[in-house]
């Protein structure tokens, strides 16, 4: 999940192993919504804290 560029300390312990139990087509799929919002965010980019910083 690191190298898809999550940011896991900032998930908490509850939500760390929701992505852990997450199966192999699910975890492809949010890769692929991080990668296409990466893709359409501005080059730079204030962070927030925005779903527990699984997606952002």
């Amino acid at each position: 999940m690191a190298a898809a560029g999550f940011d896991l300390d900032a998930l908490s312990e509850e939500q760390y192993e929701v992505l852990r139990a997450l199966a192999p087509e699910e975890l492809a799929l949010l890769v692929d919504i991080r990668g296409r919002l990466d893709a359409a965010a501005p080059e730079v980019q204030a962070h927030a804290d925005v779903a527990g910083g699984a997606l952002f």
